[in-house]
């Protein structure tokens, strides 16, 4: 009676390594048959060997409302520089006082964020732009020919605002570097009030600033907003003592969305460029991209013949060996992969990434990586398109950002759905891996 446990149990063991035995597919890379007969479905993988390039970004899309100034000297990516002009947005009704006299112009740039060594003393110089902008937001946009040579104004400042008083930096949560500009700036507004009236006749008349560094190539700061101010005092009565007194007041205009603004970037990108045989590129703003091509037609026998179930993409980045850099550009957060013929609109558009032609992803700081995951919708969409015989693709791996949105489910979990996807601005560079061992894509067939 107490053996008969044993025997069950050795009944059990026999069956298992009975199954074992039989599930010894002819796809040795990985397999499964499913029974009986005619219904029996195959599972089996492949590896298809990815080809990689560095390109040279001409210009990108950069409608934004918060444009990047300044200069940034990497050893290992090269450099960028980049600044901006702009028109005023000049809001209806506001107008001076009577009786105004100008006390003082000044061009104030407040910043939040920046890349590079905040305690680097940085000049900005601002110009009068001289000729209508242009409506054009690409960043190959060239400003000196829309410009005065002569400066209006200078200053020195650092990103730590170390040259600011402790009380003027508490003034604000902004770091700022503020230009002081002629008084005949605003003594021409003054004399000329038919012209203060709407934002179309003022940038008639005064038709917007330039905004670039002249010294310093250690930092790069973004810019939240850019306001140009007036001050003024008046004459006139206090309202509680009726004596005759001195008031104090500013019209104030800012860079805003409603206008024209241009930011131009200028990038050195030689070193990128060079053919690796190991490695490619990705530099923001407006400085390499990498181009990925997919040789379907290698595999265009099995692409016919079998279903394509899964399709994984794993791109791993390299992390550069310059770890006793202080200042470095970081990876971007977020990479769009797309085909090279459906780039152009994609961003003036404001088009979304499908799922279907088109993916993106975020950098995983763990594994240094960035994984699409299971792109099968890709090949399989072009598979329909071409009848079954799906052509090589090109596509490009664009650094992006993108505006989130916070949605709650039925469970009240809530979640972030991208709303909008812009070029990325913010200065950023990664070296990605392209070997076959790293660049491939990891397929997954059934075959009934």
């Amino acid at each position: 009676m107490k053996l008969q446990p044993l025997y069950k149990l050795f009944f059990i063991s026999s069956m298992i390594m009975a199954i074992a035995t039989s599930c010894d597919d002819t796809l040795k890379e990985i397999g499964f048959t499913i029974q009986p007969g005619k219904d029996r479905i195959t599972v089996g993988t492949d590896t298809l060997a990815l080809q990689a390039s560095t390109v040279q970004v001409d210009k990108i899309f950069a409608k934004t409302k918060n444009p990047i100034l300044g200069e940034y000297i990497d050893p290992l990516f090269g450099t960028i520089k980049s600044d901006y002009v702009g028109e005023f947005y000049y809001p209806e009704g506001e107008s001076f006082q009577s009786g105004a006299v100008i006390d003082s112009v000044r061009l104030s740039l407040f910043f939040d964020s920046w890349v590079g060594d905040s305690l680097a003393p940085m000049e900005v110089s601002v110009y009068e732009v001289t000729k209508t902008l242009p409506s054009y937001y690409y960043t190959d946009f060239n400003p000196q020919n829309y410009v005065s040579p002569t400066p209006l104004g200078k200053t020195l400042f650092t990103a730590a605002n170390l040259e600011l008083s402790e009380d003027e930096k508490t003034q604000t949560d902004y770091r700022m570097a503020v230009v002081n500009l002629p008084d005949s700036l605003g003594q021409r507004m003054l004399d000329n009030p038919d012209r203060l009236i709407d934002t179309e006749t003022f940038k008639e008349f005064f038709k917007g600033l330039y905004v670039t560094t002249t010294f310093g190539t250690g930092t790069i700061i973004k810019v939240a907003y850019t306001y140009f101010v007036v001050h003024y005092h008046y004459p006139g009565k206090s309202s509680t003592t009726g004596v005759d007194t001195t008031f104090t007041d500013y019209i104030r205009l800012n860079f805003s969305p409603e206008v024209t603004q241009i930011n131009s970037i200028q990038n050195k990108n030689n070193q990128l460029l060079i053919p690796d045989d190991t490695e490619t590129h990705i530099k923001s703003p407006a400085g390499v991209n990498t181009e990925i091509v997919f040789p379907f037609s290698q595999i265009s026998d099995k692409l016919q013949a079998q279903a394509l179930n899964q399709a994984n993409l794993k791109i791993y980045a390299i992390p550069d060996d310059q770890t006793n850099l202080k200042f470095k550009l970081s990876p971007p957060n977020y990479l769009l992969l797309i085909n090279k013929d459906s780039l152009q609109g994609f961003f003036e558009k404001r088009k979304m990434p499908d799922n279907i032609t088109s993916f993106y992803t975020s950098f995983n700081k763990t594994e240094y990586s960035y994984d699409f995951s299971n792109i099968s919708a890709l090949i399989n969409h072009y598979k329909e398109v071409n009848k079954g015989e799906i052509p090589d693709l090109t596509y490009y791996l664009i650094p992006v950002d993108i505006t989130f949105t916070s949605q709650s489910d039925y469970y009240s979990q809530t979640y972030q759905i991208p709303t909008n996807f812009y070029n990325l601005m913010t200065p950023s560079a990664v070296t990605l891996s392209k070997t076959s061992k790293d660049l491939n894509l990891k397929l997954i067939f059934s075959k009934f």
